[in-house]
């Protein structure tokens, strides 16, 4: 989908199209692209958009423009795909251990969470945190953390410095009871993709995390919103 009022030129989301396009092998290596007219009447914009879009493809290597021929993909997109979503909190905090993302800080606060009665009993203040992760200059998402005010205490300098848990697991005073996570399909609203670099309704998936200390206390509740192009999730069915 092309929206004309987002952050993004249309360009650049229908570079993003074509990008997906490419990648999903509904355009191979080798094929033609359909014609600028046809292309500019099935997005529905002007022909300058459209050529707009390939010469953004054509500098990563993945378009070749021929004058009198056409435009021929040339390349696929790097498999970016390396963000695995877990399903154990221990292999969720070695993700964090391998990958080190530079963590940028955009907000910190005293802010409650929104529970329900299932997550648990609300700690009496929480330190809100959103921040961005990035890899290799590239970001791939953006987390919202609410976590308790006196585990915070413990170690404020390496909780905004550090991926959060990870450092959670190594404080010998803090104990885990549960922890559960919720994984949604979603569509990027316009702030997520000013912050991570795609295109507005762009698909990302959406994970919700709450752990619980002793009685059912809320001690941490995460709210991610990943790239979608950065994700893939692998479950044993055996288990």
């Amino acid at each position: 989908m092309i929206r004309d009022k987002a952050e993004l030129p249309l360009y650049a989301q229908l570079a993003e199209l074509f990008r997906q396009r490419i990648a999903k092998g509904v355009w191979k290596q080798g094929d033609r692209l359909p014609s600028l007219e046809q292309l500019a009447a099935e997005f529905q914009v002007a022909r300058v958009t459209v050529r707009q879009a390939i010469e953004r493809l054509a500098r990563d290597g993945l378009l070749s423009p021929q004058r009198g021929r056409g435009t021929f993909v040339t390349g696929a997109p790097q498999d970016d795909r390396w963000l695995r979503v877990e399903t154990t909190l221990h292999s969720l905090a070695e993700v964090y251990r391998d990958t080190r993302p530079k963590i940028l800080n955009i907000d910190e606060a005293t802010r409650a969470p929104q529970l329900n009665a299932a997550d648990g009993v609300a700690a009496e203040q929480y330190v809100y945190m959103r921040r961005i992760h990035s890899r290799q200059g590239r970001p791939y998402c953006v987390i919202s953390i609410y976590l308790d005010a006196a585990i915070f205490a413990l170690a404020p300098k390496r909780f905004r410095a550090e991926t959060v848990i990870p450092l959670l697991m190594n404080l010998p005073t803090v104990r885990i009871v549960s922890a559960r996570q919720v994984l949604t399909i979603a569509t990027a609203d316009l702030e997520v993709a000013r912050h991570l670099g795609i295109a507005a309704n762009a698909p990302v998936a959406e994970v919700r995390r709450v752990f619980t200390g002793p009685k059912r206390r809320v001690i941490y509740l995460g709210e991610v919103t990943y790239r979608g192009d950065f994700v893939h999730m692998e479950i044993d069915l055996k288990s």
